[in-house]
Parts: C-alpha cells; structure tokens; sequence
C-alpha cells in the first residue's frame, strides 16, 4: 500500500508527496527474500522510549501486524549519575515483558531486542541487560553508533527511491544521533555524534522558557559538537531523510498547523530549514506548560523538543540542506530488514562465487565498468597466485585481492576527486554479505591504497590495523596497483602474465592481444609501492605472438 501525504510544500509548492507505507516495499538486491509467511518482531530499546514492531514475512518485504511504544525515559539523569535510574529501568522491563507477550501471541517466531546509545554509555548498561535476560528471558543486543546508523539508513532507503541522489539520513534518539550521508542507496560516510533530545535538553537547560541568551548559548554549543564530531562532508545532500521521535513530532506539529479537517500523515511529510526554525523559535519562547497544549506534541515531549529541533536545524546548516523529509521508521525497522534476511545467510557459508557475485553486483550499483573491474580482479588474482609462494604472501588472501580488485574505483560514484578515499567508506559501510567485518577493513584499505599515497603510520584507520593487516594491506595494495594499470585502456587487452622471482628482481612477462603498450607504460608508473614493499625492481615486458595458451609460473628462480 502507498501512502499519499495530501500536504503541498509552502516554499516549493511541490506536488502532493507519495511514500511508501509500513511494508518494505524494494527487497534487498544481494540476497534473497526470507519465506513468506515467516514472523518476527523487532524491539528497540532507546534513551528515551522502548519500541516493538512485529511483522510478517511477505515477498521479499514484510507487512506490519502490530506495534507498541513506551517512554520508559531510560536516559534520565545518565548525564548526571553515569548510570540509569533503577525506576527508568523498572519501566523498561515492565515495557519489554509486555513487548514479549504481544509477539508470543502474534506467532512471533524469532524477537530480536537492541539497545543504544542509554544502555551503551551506562555504567551499569551490562547488569541491566543481564536483568532483562533474566528478568523477561529476553537477551539485549548492545549494538554500536555506527551500527545504529546503518540500520536507520537501511529503512530509508527501502522507503524511499534514494537512487542517483545524494543524501543525508539523521536519527535522532535520546541520547545520540547518527548521521549518515549515502550516494545512490550507497552508504559513503556514518558520523556518531552525543546530541541526543535529551541530552541536549539536560545539557542546555532547555526544558523551559529560554531567552535569546540562552537560545544562542545552545546553538553554539550543538555548532561546536557538531564540528568535532561531523568533519567537512564529502558532498553536500540534495535531502535530509529524519528517522526518530524528534522528526515525527515536527510533522505532527506542522500538520496540525493546516486548516483542514482531513488527517495528515506525517510519513513522508516534506517541509524546508525555515519551517524547522520557525517552529523552534517559537516554542523555545513558550514555557514547559505552554508546550505541552501544542497540537500535535505529545505532552510527554514537550521537556525535550527545543533539544530536538535544535538538533535538526543544526545538522541541515552543518550539511548546507535545505530540505528535509520525515521518515516514521527507524531502526526498529532496518533490524525487521536484517532479521529477514538473516535466516538465508545462515543455513550455510556463502561460498566464494556468491561472495564475488554479491561484490560485483555492488560494484554495478556503484556505476562500475563490470568488464573492467573483472579484467583487473582476473590480473589481480593471476599475480597473487604467482607471487603469493615466492614473496611470502599469506594464501587465503586472493579473494580478498580480488574483491578489492571489484571495489577499487567504487567511489567515483561520489566523486572522482579522492575517490580512493571514498571507495574506502563505501566499502567499510557496504556490509557485504558473506564477507567477515575484518575482512572488509582489509578489503577497503587495500582499495583506499590502490593509487596516490602509500600506507603510511599518521593514516589513523591504518595505524589501528594490526602489524600482520598493515603488511597485508600494504604487498596487496601494491599488487592492485599494478592490476589496475595492466588494463588502464579499459580495453582487456591482457590475456595472461607469467612471473619470475629471484632475489634481485621481479619479472613479469605479459602475453596480450593487440597493441599492450599504454598498459606497460601505466604499470611501469606503478610499480614503486611494490618495490618499496617486495624490496626488489619490477621488470614488464609483452612476450612474443608466438606464445600460445596459458602462461606458467616459473616461480622462484634459484639465487
């Protein structure tokens, strides 16, 4: 079913708006769709309420069958105390044991519970999720900032056709936001930040009636965590997608606002940076009272809509965005999204060609040459399986080069201009599947060094690496490179290669079809991360048309 949001934009006059409603409605392309029929319930445990969503399995998406909310206010006085209150607690099992019930009786047969930012910055975060386990038999997945950030991202793009834009998603809870910025349905870049509704709110004092003072001194204060946190963007966004209390709450106040008798739905609602200003402004100068008499505010948000807002106009000056539309999902359902999914990327091991099908295919989303990239996963691979004995290469390790191979030029789906750099976020934030989370660091920061600067020890993701992952890193980054350069005509014009080590020297003698010569000059260019590395010269040169079949390996010639 589609939603229609009768409401016109005021500063665009833009038709009315169509989102997409409860269901999912664009399945996964990476992997297939879980049974129908099948259903499972989601729990979201926030700073500031407990949410449960369950849902039915249906074609590759899923239809919601019920949902429940609580502001059980986990977060109150955390920034204070350091830990939660053991009323906030009480509340929030006495939630989730209601929560467990209602999925029961739906015929929920998986109930997936996480946590965030409240439970993850508590000093006594664990001993409340072993009191819920034991308390409700229900097991708390803490999960990380980023992590949150993707499932957010997860069911926005799901809900709305992200495709060839450039946007930005921010989910606003109690105590964190996340903001992650995506090209295509692509995530390029995931900020953490701790500007929470009410955090900020507690922070601030923002509770009640605020001068013009005090106004200013929260702005700056939100500008200044904003800068620390949320380093100059890669791009800036066409559109800010908002998932969280906060944003519903802003739709429902500005639908509430239109002369009409008809019931506005605030999914997919549309409005502008000035609205969002507006609307603040004025209820900063309201006190805590007056607030909660808003039409459209839940009197039990009025203490930390100021913070919220304030949050929200923050981030769109930050991002230089000037539209924002509302998404009422979150990550209650991106986590509904993964646990469909789950179910098939379970029953086995991904084997190695679903692996490289999953990559290219993510390759292809990101505007990849597939004929290319699978040239130079082929020279990539043909290198590493010659050079792997006689240079000390770890074995298992060709896949990886492979995938990198794939992946390498996948930022220039944001920009051609440090691309490299891109392609590294891309591919950290893909969540390929089949592939193990240290293998996409590996994969990444091997694509991240397939061109300009060598890995180098001020590049903080690469000093946290461990020594055995810098080497690794470092000889195949090397290795891509010159894969990379033996098909920089884009022409495939390489058929097969044969390498000679000794200890003096490498050779690489190159069998092609036509004329090769552009690609030897380009991988003759490339070759000092590899002999800085390997320590030895590289030697390139194109064997005669008289050489037929496959090139064999001579391997390590004797010293």
């Amino acid at each position: 079913m589609m939603d229609v949001t009768k409401r016109v934009d005021k500063a665009t006059g833009s038709e009315p708006l169509q989102t997409q409603g409860s269901a999912s409605e664009k399945a996964n392309p990476l992997l297939p769709s879980a049974e129908a029929g099948l259903r499972i319930a989601a729990i979201d445990i926030g700073s500031n309420s407990v949410r449960l969503e369950i849902a039915q399995a249906d074609g590759g998406s899923y239809r919601v069958l019920d949902e429940e909310r609580e502001n059980t206010r986990l977060a109150t006085a955390l920034g204070e105390t350091g830990a939660l209150s053991d009323q906030a607690i009480q509340e929030t099992i006495t939630a989730l044991r209601t929560f467990v019930t209602l999925a029961k009786g739906h015929g929920a047969s998986q109930i997936r519970a996480i946590a965030t930012s409240a439970v993850r910055d508590a000093s006594n975060g664990e001993e409340f999720c072993r009191q819920v386990c034991d308390e409700v038999g229900l097991e708390v997945e803490v999960i990380s900032a980023r992590e949150e950030g993707r499932l957010s991202f997860l069911s926005v793009s799901r809900s709305f056709d992200v495709t060839g834009k450039q946007v930005a998603v921010a989910d606003i809870g109690g105590g964190s936001t996340e903001i992650v910025l995506a090209s295509s349905g692509v995530m390029e870049e995931v900020y953490t930040t701790r500007l929470g509704a009410v955090r900020i709110s507690e922070a601030c004092g923002l509770s009640g009636r605020l001068s013009e003072h005090g106004l200013k001194r929260a702005v700056k204060y939100v500008d200044a965590q904003l800068k620390k946190q949320v380093r100059k963007p890669a791009f800036f966004p066409s559109m800010l997608y908002g998932s969280g209390g906060t944003f519903t709450a802003l739709a429902s106040m500005l639908n509430a606002r239109e002369p009409t008798d008809e019931e506005l739905s605030v999914r997919g609602f549309r409005t502008n940076r000035a609205e969002v200003r507006h609307l603040l402004q004025d209820l900063a100068s309201m006190s805590l009272e007056q607030r909660a008499k808003i039409s459209g505010l839940n009197p039990r948000r009025a203490d930390i809509i100021v913070g919220g807002l304030l949050v929200i106009d923050r981030i769109m000056r930050r991002l230089r965005v000037n539209e924002l539309q509302v998404h009422s999902g979150g990550v209650r359902d991106g986590l509904l999204l993964t646990m469909l999914e789950e179910p098939h990327t379970n029953e086995r091991p991904m084997t190695q060609e679903e692996r490289r099908e999953a990559a290219e295919r993510f390759a292809v989303r990101c505007g990849a040459d597939l004929a290319h990239v699978r040239q130079v996963a082929k020279i990539a691979g043909r290198l590493y399986e010659q050079l792997a004995k006689p240079l000390g290469l770890p074995p298992n390790d060709q896949p990886l080069i492979e995938t990198a191979a794939l992946l390498a030029n996948v930022g220039y789906l944001i920009s051609f201009d440090k691309h490299h750099k891109h392609s590294y976020q891309l591919i950290r934030n893909s969540n390929l599947p089949g592939f193990e989370r240290d293998e996409l660091r590996v994969i990444a920061h091997v694509a991240r060094y397939h061109r300009g600067a060598r890995p180098k020890q001020k590049h903080q993701a690469y000093a946290n690496l461990t020594d055995d992952d810098q080497d690794r890193v470092a000889k195949m980054a090397a290795l891509l490179r010159l894969a990379l350069a033996l098909d920089r005509t884009h022409q495939q014009r390489v058929e097969d290669l044969r390498c000679h080590v000794t200890p003096e020297r490498v050779e690489i003698a190159v069998k092609a079809s036509g004329d090769a010569e552009v690609d030897l000059w380009s991988a003759r260019r490339k070759v000092d991360l590899f002999e800085r590395v390997f320590g030895r010269p590289v030697y390139l040169a194109v064997v005669g048309k008289e050489a037929s079949g496959t090139l064999q390996s001579d391997g390590e010639a004797p010293g």
